[in-house]
């Protein structure tokens, strides 16, 4: 009997770091981050977006402040930012709803979706930023 000749097994090894700018990931990869980012940003934003609600609605009076403070450029990007973050992680949590339903779940599909929910995404926050810089 002849020896099976053996091979060497590759080595798979986590990326570091410093590789992390060089590593090349597919689009639904992509996606995928970006839904982790956009619900981390939402987590982070909830209390004070929570808080501005309660303001707001509390009299005339601090509604008016409101109106005041959204008025601040930097303050109008920064609820443009929250807003992309929020129309993202909808649009990509509906993606990841309909994969966890084995719809387009192969690679091709995976890159489909992944365009549509940054197609969408995209879109509706540009929507957005022209109602909230006075556009229409």
């Amino acid at each position: 009997m002849a020896e099976a000749v053996k091979k060497p097994r590759p080595e798979y090894r986590n990326i570091g770091i410093a590789q992390l700018a060089t590593y090349r990931l597919p689009l639904a990869g992509k996606v995928s981050i970006l839904h982790r980012i956009s619900g981390l940003l939402l987590f982070i934003a909830l209390p004070f977006l929570l808080y501005l609600l309660d303001q707001s609605l509390t009299s005339e009076i601090s509604f008016d402040a409101f109106k005041g403070f959204l008025a601040n450029p930097l303050v109008k990007i920064v609820v443009l930012v929250l807003s992309w973050s929020f129309l993202f992680h909808f649009c990509a949590g509906i993606r990841f709803l309909l994969l966890d339903t084995h719809r387009a779940v192969s690679k091709e599909g995976g890159k489909q979706t992944s365009i549509v929910v940054l197609t969408v995404s995209s879109l509706l926050t540009i929507v957005v930023a022209l109602k909230l810089f006075g556009a229409f």
